[in-house]
């Protein structure tokens, strides 16, 4: 279904309808639903959230504006007209409180209820709707903080209100500072889409006990508590199909690692899957935010079907970021868009047509409007063909995508030789083969639905709950009970609060990681731990792990310095009722494996006859040679000369070079 910006639950709904319609059962027959989201992603992008208020420590309400002084990496680096992102807060809403707690959370200062009282009073007559809270070491104590929440609650009970202690309570005032500020300017507006859309779920007659919400780390969460902490839902788009991925491959023979390649209307996502897991971390920095929780490695850059290509100042070509959305969308959905996108420059290429609709046959491209639209805004002025200036948006295109390839891949120590790229999204199995040819992968594995891979992700996908500990001391000086206690505390706070959500005894499991890092460094890596360690050869393993991974990531390790411990994660994880990876296959009447045309289509720097194959026709083992173009429902596949497409398990598509 088409998204309905401003009002997603519309679409969430009519897609339900029409499914129960067509499958002839009731609404009351769901008694399951998980939702991934942009919501919360796009108020980042659109500065859509709420007027957020911040309280800190008095004498340090310049943290959040200096940060961590870093500068922007690649193009932004050498931009003489490069703008820092606003403040999510400005600081005319930041108040101090008078307080002070030390390092090892103890009270040097203590708290002042009256400078509390006042922060509120002015933060309430600025109109706020939501306040952050972030308060020296409240990670080590975090009472001064909870007795904010309480003063707002008497005060101001209408302000929504996040603590750092709560969001992420670990080290780096900065980045929990961040992540609390985030937090606080997403809640609102998370909250009100996901109960509007559990009140649309109910007035259809849905409403399912078992109604979750993906988050970045790659599980779900209840309806509830994705309202609470919206931080974790700013990956909540992508994160489904990386875990489709993981389980789709995990259930394959022979294929363990894949660089994950999911390409839609604005944006491709990328990320990597080694041995069958994903690549995971504890902080990252989304869409110029950084936020301190845990989330799958996403590398997201701004390429996508709808994506518009434009000539700068200087008389060059562009792809990006700028977007046609779905509405109006690209000049061949005869919406109203005039504007040239990737996809426009795919339909003028012949490798997308009009004779085979998209979205299940519900929109026919318009190939005369693509060519009128990239003749006006880039041939024109270029003075080039439009063939030519097609041509060179896709390459660019690619280029862009490829990058993030590399940011996932070999820019972190990882051989792309020993990797397929995994192609979904409405458009990743149309530049897939060529992308994976040019960066020399072992090939591309192209899922039965691409266009819905994501969906099936959310049906793969378990609740999962991090907590974290940090706990600076040097590894050779960490006891096992010292450690042990550490991920108990955790693990049992984590078992009681899934406990509470209703899930049995029987469902729930943890898994158990630390962050390490060398005496004087300021980083840290994750090590993941099969159980905890309870042994002093467990820790001394954990030391070589730790070197090993090192290396891996840098080129270099230094066995001879001393390790630090820094943290102690635990995820408390919750099964739920999941779905297959060996999802059905396309059916059709007809498996003949034959054409069902012939089309003319710019492949390899020429126009080739370029047979069109219907994948539906395909049977198991079926063998297609390049070129070629597979066409379904949901996306297109092309195979480029050089390169076989194969039936694989589950009826997938393996595409490789011959």
């Amino acid at each position: 279904m088409p998204s309905t910006r401003g009002h997603e639950a519309d679409g969430i709904i009519d897609g339900l309808r029409a499914y129960i319609e067509r499958s002839g059962a009731q609404p009351s027959d769901v008694v399951f639903f998980a939702h991934g989201t942009t919501v919360g992603t796009n108020g980042l992008l659109e500065g859509a959230g709420a007027r957020t208020g911040l309280i800190v420590t008095e004498g340090f309400r310049g943290v959040y504006e200096i940060g961590e002084q870093s500068r922007p990496y690649g193009t932004s680096m050498y931009d003489l007209f490069y703008e820092k992102l606003p403040p999510l807060v400005p600081p005319r809403l930041t108040e101090e409180v008078r307080e002070r707690v030390l390092h090892d959370g103890s009270v040097l200062v203590e708290f002042d209820e009256a400078s509390a009282r006042a922060a509120i009073e002015r933060l309430t007559a600025h109109g706020v709707e939501s306040a952050a809270v972030c308060l020296l070491f409240a990670f080590r104590n975090a009472a001064h903080e909870r007795r904010i929440l309480e003063l707002f609650a008497e005060f101001a009970p209408h302000i929504d209100v996040s603590l750092s202690s709560d969001v992420a309570p670990e080290i780096r005032e900065y980045y929990r500072l961040s992540t609390a500020v985030v937090n606080a300017y997403l809640n609102p507006l998370v909250r009100r889409y996901i109960e509007a859309l559990g009140a649309r779920l109910a007035e259809y007659g849905a409403d399912p006990k078992q109604s979750y919400v993906m988050r970045s780390n790659g599980g779900v969460a209840t309806f509830a508590a994705a309202a609470k902490r919206s931080v974790q839902t700013i990956l909540s788009g992508p994160a489904a199909g990386v875990v489709a991925a993981s389980r789709t491959m995990a259930a394959s023979q022979g294929i363990a690692n894949v660089v994950t390649f999911d390409m839609g209307g604005t944006s491709t996502d990328v990320a990597l899957i080694q041995n069958g897991e994903p690549v995971r971390r504890t902080s990252g920095n989304v869409h110029g935010r950084d936020v301190l929780v845990p989330m799958l490695d996403i590398h997201t850059v701004a390429a996508g079907g709808g994506t518009l290509a434009w000539i700068d100042v200087a008389g060059g070509l562009r792809v990006g970021p700028q977007s046609a959305g779905a509405q109006p969308g690209p000049a061949c959905y005869g919406r109203g868009g005039t504007l040239p996108t990737v996809t426009d420059a795919n339909v003028v290429l012949g490798l997308l047509s009009g004779d085979n609709a998209l979205a299940g046959g519900t929109l026919v491209l318009d190939r005369a409007a693509a060519e009128d639209a990239i003749r006006r805004a880039i041939a024109e002025p270029l003075g080039i063909p439009v063939i030519e200036a097609a041509r060179g948006i896709v390459e660019i295109v690619n280029v862009q995508m490829e990058e993030a390839i590399k940011v996932v891949s070999s820019n972190r120590g990882y051989d792309l030789r020993d990797f397929h790229l995994l192609a979904y999204g409405g458009a990743g199995p149309l530049h897939a083969a060529a992308l994976a040819r040019d960066l020399g992968m072992r090939g591309v594995i192209v899922p039965v639905y691409p266009g819905a891979f994501s969906a099936l992700g959310l049906l793969l996908s378990d609740v999962r709950q991090d907590a974290v500990i940090s706990d600076l001391v040097a590894l050779d000086a960490v006891t096992v009970e010292r450690i042990g206690a550490s991920f108990e505390q955790l693990r049992a706070a984590g078992e009681a609060d899934l406990l509470a959500q209703g899930f049995a005894a029987a469902q729930l499991r943890s898994e158990y990681a630390v962050d390490l890092r060398y005496i004087g460094q300021g980083y840290e890596l994750t090590i993941p731990l099969a159980d905890i360690p309870r042994s002093t050869d467990a820790l001394a393993e954990l030391r070589l792990r730790f070197d090993e991974a090192h290396a891996v990531l840098t080129g270099h390790a230094a066995p001879d310095e001393r390790v630090e411990l820094v943290n102690v994660r635990v995820t408390s994880v919750a099964t739920v009722p999941q779905a297959s990876p060996s999802s059905a296959r396309p059916r059709s009447a007809e498996r003949n494996g034959k054409p069902i045309a012939v089309r003319e289509a710019y492949l390899d720097e020429q126009f080739v006859a370029t047979p069109v194959y219907d994948r539906r026709h395909l049977d198991a083992d079926a063998v297609v040679q390049g070129p070629a173009i597979l066409v379904q429902d949901d996306a297109t596949t092309v195979v480029h000369a050089g390169q076989t497409a194969r039936v694989v398990a589950f009826g997938q598509l393996e595409i490789r070079s011959t």
